[in-house]
């Protein structure tokens, strides 16, 4: 019997947490998946939303009726395009541990987290909790800044550091793609201008290519002396991409560009949301 695909939410009402609920739920139509918004109860989160009740005593009322409210909208909307269903969660504790444990309990495929927060806003920074999910999380992750608001992505710009994983990770990014009958477009992002480079690229191209049946890929080598991040931030823009996609593993890409400070890194694509694939 073919389990279920499952996407959890994790929300705290805030305007980006909504928007992160909108991508879970198409997503969630194309997967035909089971999706759960998910709220851990933090009273610091709580005071903002009702700042009448300091003593919290409402305050597992009031998440309920917020989330059953929230249940009723995205099953009126989805399930009739797809989505299995919508189901509701609460648990009290640390917001970060506390959704990567119940996502772990779950079995969720892919993490749906908004950015900048109810406790997270920072000018041009995407939260510390958020970054600490991304950085901690052992299960696929789409973060979604506050201001970008659901459309049918017509590019998927993965970045590839050509790696043994990326064969694997890019029938991931194809599945997705194909939903949306998409374009990929598989980006190495190099400091050098080497003719090696070249080399690498090309030979990267020929093995990724028998896992690939897909029509709309193209391959594209860039080069940027600067920072790696800002040029791919770059290409995001020139190129039109609606989502970046990069695996998150040691040595690769991801850890080259995010490691070092990711809550400052990540602020470069607050524009565009971020997929990171952390498993197979």
């Amino acid at each position: 019997m073919e389990q279920d695909f499952i996407i959890l939410c994790p929300t705290d009402f805030s305007e980006c947490s909504l928007n992160a609920i909108e991508y879970a739920s198409r997503l969630g139509e194309k997967y035909r998946a089971k999706l759960i918004l998910f709220h851990v109860l933090n009273r610091e989160d709580y005071l903002k939303l009702s700042p009448t009740d300091p003593e919290g005593i409402h305050q597992l009322d009031f998440v309920k009726q917020k989330l059953k409210s929230l249940q009723r909208t995205v099953s009126e909307e989805c399930i009739t395009r797809g989505l299995k269903s919508c189901e509701i969660a609460v648990k009290e504790g640390k917001i970060v541990q506390g959704t990567l444990l119940f996502a772990q309990e779950v079995g969720a495929n892919l993490i749906v987290v908004g950015t900048e927060g109810m406790n997270e806003l920072r000018e041009n920074i995407i939260g510390s909790r958020t970054s600490r999910m991304v950085e901690q999380s052992d299960r696929d992750i789409l973060v979604v800044p506050r201001r970008v608001f659901f459309k049918r992505p017509r590019k998927l710009v993965y970045a590839s550091d050509y790696l043994e994983e990326d064969k694997l990770a890019i029938q991931k990014v194809v599945e997705v793609a194909g939903f949306f009958d998409a374009e990929i477009d598989l980006v190495h992002v190099s400091s050098s201008q080497k003719s090696i480079e070249k080399a690498l690229h090309q030979t990267m191209i020929e093995e990724v290519r028998p896992f690939v049946r897909y029509e709309k890929i193209n391959y594209v080598l860039k080069s940027f002396r600067d920072d790696l991040a800002l040029g791919l931030e770059n290409y995001i823009q020139v190129a039109k991409g609606d989502i970046l996609v990069t695996l998150s593993k040691k040595k690769t890409f991801f850890d080259q560009i995010f490691s070092k400070n990711l809550s400052k890194k990540m602020s470069y694509f607050i524009n565009k949301p971020l997929w990171v694939i952390k498993s197979f």
